[in-house]
């Protein structure tokens, strides 16, 4: 059955020929209220939306067939991502397609603000000539702070120094060698507010960045200051730039988001020092084709192939990563549930190990994948998406580590977990392009894991295979295949026992009656 998907806001056309064109099926439904998307979302696959759709928990819990939301454009405030995530649903957006029509508005406000050109041009119409009133600032040789240097912001300063001007940003993730060869100064938040003519918003919004422009920073800018604000309402305590517009302490601001929107009304509504546009900063033909057309690529290959772009809650996986991770994703899921089906006890910590090959790769979907196999034994909707959230929430410490040298193979995954029985070790390669499991703990071995197996942790003395064969003939279960291996003779041992049918409860009470049996359990992989 094709994938499908609904576009609940209002998109390019070309968006739904695209998914047409990769042989998906799509309803166009805008203007849903949120009881009647509630009512239909259990039939898509994907959801396509803007900034209209609210994709709120009651949403989430009716859709019980999505896998992926895409938003075209940049912000996600109205979808709750951490309810999506524990469902195990990807949320995209597209931060590339709008970001020099963002930038560019930001630009255009600036200049507005300088020159105060709303107002010259309301009297002008008004058939007034004010030509001494209205006596603007150059931006040449002015100092522009900006608050968050990543795409949009970095779009903004290029263009800020092909104006002449200074350029100063705090962004916590700016390294310096970025920020060189930006050519701005990389600087600390209480040092950008009194260098600054201009301030710029360029950051999402978060708990780090709510209110970051209160009454306090805005003590701290130089009198005369001009902000320009084309990111998130949220930013600026709306109240307190208003009582420093009023004192004169700060000079003007232009507003294109707001905490409350639509903005019907607004306390700086009317005044003239304030220029306020309605969210325009993405609004451009070829922005918004842009991301339209992208986020209907991206969802696209996410529900056709696996590939993940710009998502916000699981790693991405390019579509020519996807091919060459194919192989190693089934090797970590297949090892992680191996451990997940053999701990009987609390996992408080997991280690994951990737030599040769494919610590070359982008391994984190691999993690994500060990973890999904390792937790989902007890655990029901545990996958890629959602299991690095589900493990931390059950205080499992996660950690990776890479290495080039591979020893006796070419490639190799090693999973170390933790728990309330101690410690367990699982290795994995890949022979020809299939998985094989080629050590636990400290013994060497190599098996290629089948539908039904049985894993027996053994005494290393004569006459143990005879037992466990007879015991599995006499329950009428045949031995597909027999891998052993110990760590030195007479020590530990272990064998993997590939068989034809199910293993009932009974049979594997007898079998851990069997001399010589340490511990036994029936395993189940999905191939």
């Amino acid at each position: 059955m094709k994938p499908k998907v609904l576009i609940s806001d209002a998109l390019s056309q070309r968006a739904v020929d695209i998914f047409k064109e990769r042989g998906l099926d799509v309803d166009l439904k805008v203007g849903l209220k949120a009881d009647e998307l509630k009512a239909i979302i259990g039939q898509y696959d994907g959801l396509a939306i803007r900034s209209a759709t609210k994709v709120i928990p009651e949403i989430i819990s009716a859709a019980t067939k999505l896998k992926v939301v895409g938003r075209a454009g940049i912000g996600v405030d109205n979808v709750d991502v951490p309810a999506a995530t524990s469902r195990g649903i990807v949320v995209m957006n597209t931060p590339f397609g709008n970001s020099i029509t963002t930038g560019e508005h930001a630009i255009a406000l600036m200049f507005a603000l300088a020159r105060q050109l709303p107002a010259a041009n309301a009297s002008t119409h008004a058939g007034k000539w004010e030509k001494s009133r209205f006596m603007g600032v150059e931006v040449t040789g002015k100092t522009l702070g900006i608050i968050g240097c990543g795409n949009i912001g970095s779009i903004v300063a290029e263009r800020a120094l092909g104006l002449k001007m200074k350029v100063v940003a705090f962004d916590p993730f700016l390294t310096p060698e970025r920020a060189a060869q930006l050519g701005v100064e990389k600087v600390e938040l209480d040092q950008l507010f009194p260098r600054a003519d201009f301030i710029t918003l360029h950051t999402p919004l978060t708990d780090q960045t709510r209110n970051i422009i209160d009454a306090k920073a805005l003590a701290k800018c130089k009198k005369g200051v001009q902000i320009i604000n084309c990111a998130r309402g949220g930013l600026i305590v709306e109240a307190d730039l208003k009582a420093a517009l009023d004192s004169g302490h700060v000079a003007g601001a232009a507003l294109d988001v707001f905490a409350v929107e639509p903005a019907k009304e607004h306390p700086l509504f009317g005044m003239e020092n304030v220029i306020c546009t309605p969210h325009l900063g993405a609004s451009t033909n070829e922005a918004q084709e842009n991301v339209a057309l992208q986020i209907a690529e991206q969802m696209s290959d996410f529900l056709l192939t696996g590939a993940v772009t710009n998502a916000l809650n699981m790693p991405s996986v390019s579509a020519e990563d996807a091919p060459k991770l194919r192989p190693y994703m089934k090797l970590a899921e297949q090892i992680g549930s191996f451990a997940g089906q053999i701990t009987q006890s609390g996992i408080t910590s997991v280690h994951l190990e990737y030599a040769g090959h494919v610590a070359a790769l982008n391994t984190k979907p691999l993690s994500s994948l060990a973890l999904t196999g390792l937790l989902r034994p007890s655990l029901e909707q545990v996958n890629i998406v959602n299991a690095p959230v589900i493990a931390k929430d059950r205080g499992i410490k996660i950690s990776e580590t890479k290495h080039d040298d591979d020893g006796d193979y070419q490639t190799l995954m090693k999973l170390t977990i933790e728990s309330a029985q101690g410690k367990l070790q699982l290795t994995g390669t890949l022979f020809s392009g299939k998985p094989r499991i080629v050590g636990i703990d400290d013994v060497t071995l190599e098996a290629e894991l089948t539908p039904r197996m049985l894993f027996v942790r053994n005494e290393d003395k004569p006459g143990f295979i005879g037992r466990l064969g007879t015991k599995l003939g006499e329950a009428k279960i045949n031995i597909a295949n027999f891998t052993l291996g110990r760590s030195k003779p007479g020590a530990n041992a272990v064998a993997l026992v590939a068989v034809d049918g199910d293993i009932t409860a009974a049979t594997l009470a007898e079998i851990k009656a069997v001399p010589g049996v340490v511990s036994v359990s029936a395993l189940k992989f999905d191939l």
